[in-house]
């Protein structure tokens, strides 16, 4: 990562740093951290993408591509990607992991994985690294 992505990543990450803080506020308010467990904590955020899958899964694409414009299926879905960026972001803080920092460099993996070039315009999966 360039020095110019590292500053972007790190001017990125004030905003999630200030949700894992306050996520680690109101689990500790309610005793709650000692079942913050990082595999209590990926079955929820399985459960909450479950609950978001289940929003778009019979839809066309079409329909998927307008969900927000709906009020009432837009809400839910909103609903829905909040509780995973919640549950991502607290297993993030427990394992002690930048969620900006660490999609900033699966990009840049992808980025070579998957050279323009070589990848434009095809759905094909990279060979294994």
């Amino acid at each position: 990562m360039s020095s110019d992505d590292s500053a972007g990543a790190s001017a990125a990450s004030a905003p999630l740093n200030h949700l894992a803080q306050r996520l680690r506020t109101f689990a500790e308010e309610r005793d709650w951290q000692q079942y913050h467990t990082p595999k209590n904590l990926v079955m929820a955020l399985a459960g909450e993408v479950g609950e978001l899958v289940a929003e778009l899964q019979w839809l066309t694409p079409e329909e998927s591509a307008a969900v927000m414009q709906d009020a009432a299926t837009g809400t839910r879905v909103r609903a829905e990607i909040g509780d995973v960026m919640i549950y991502l972001t607290r297993l993030a803080d427990i394992l002690g992991i930048d969620l900006v920092l660490a999609a900033m460099d699966k990009l840049d993996d992808s980025a070579r994985r998957y050279p323009v070039g070589r990848t434009r315009g095809s759905a094909a999966k990279a060979p294994a690294p």
